[in-house]
């Protein structure tokens, strides 16, 4: 959860942004400079003086905290340790892809045989690890940056290759929406990192396009598995034939 120190720098932040001083905030308040100060630095304030310093900056306490959550750092990946724990807990994992689709409490207790209890303690345990804020009503906020991506050797990309890679392509891709596409070929070394951009261009719509249609009606909505690669790679059986010295 977002603590009241936070808040303050914030607050701090939107003071020197506005060219206002300790003393402008003073004379507003009606205070002793030396006074504001030792409020600001332990973070105690009445809301009657936090609303007279937003009137001051001309924000309201919404744009405060809109900002204060703006400018908290956000998670691009997670440490080997906090990945082995969401691993090691069947019904954590599920919650964390959960939100990572920002599925709601009560959406994630309908579809599964999970119980608001356990669901419960699974977010307060991702708000822990720093994947979610928890906030009041178990409703949540997302604290990871738009590049996150679980670690590429870490546990959870291991869990899925050991656990769920085969089943996934064991589909035969045939349904409404769905394909296939394996294509391999050559290309410049340069130029293979602007297809990766295209691609995580492509993975961002889909994101964006999940969100947007959460406000359809459930029968309306179908869950899909998006899944983008590209790397350097030879199937091994023909590996295996090349030629030590081609000519």
């Amino acid at each position: 959860m977002s603590t009241t120190a936070d808040l303050v720098a914030a607050l701090k932040h939107e003071l020197k942004a506005a060219g206002l001083t300790y003393a402008d905030v003073a004379q507003a308040l009606g205070m002793a400079e030396s006074s504001v100060k030792r409020m600001l630095a332990k973070g105690e304030m009445p809301l009657a003086r936090l609303d007279v310093i937003c009137r001051i900056l001309k924000i309201d306490f919404a744009d405060l905290a809109q900002r204060m959550l703006e400018a908290q750092p956000l998670l691009s990946q997670l440490s080997q340790a906090q990945e082995q724990a969401v691993v090691a807990d069947r019904i954590l994992l599920l919650v964390a892809i959960c939100v990572l689709s920002q599925w709601t409490l009560e959406h994630i207790v309908s579809h599964y045989r999970v119980t608001e209890a356990q669901t419960i303690a699974a977010l307060a345990q991702l708000d822990r690890i720093g994947i979610i804020e928890l906030r009041p009503l178990n409703r949540y906020r997302l604290k990871l940056a738009k590049t996150f991506r679980w670690r590429p050797h870490g546990p959870v990309m291991q869990y899925f290759r050991e656990h769920a890679l085969l089943e996934y392509f064991g589909g035969a891709f045939d349904g409404p929406g769905e394909g296939l596409l394996l294509v391999h070929g050559s290309v410049s070394r340069a130029q293979a990192p602007a297809f990766m951009e295209r691609l995580q261009r492509v993975a961002h719509d889909f994101a964006q396009q999940h969100l947007a249609d959460q406000k359809l009606p459930e029968a309306e909505r179908e869950g899909y598995t998006l899944l983008l690669a590209a790397r350097r790679w030879e199937f091994a059986a023909f590996a295996a034939m090349r030629r030590i010295n081609p000519s």
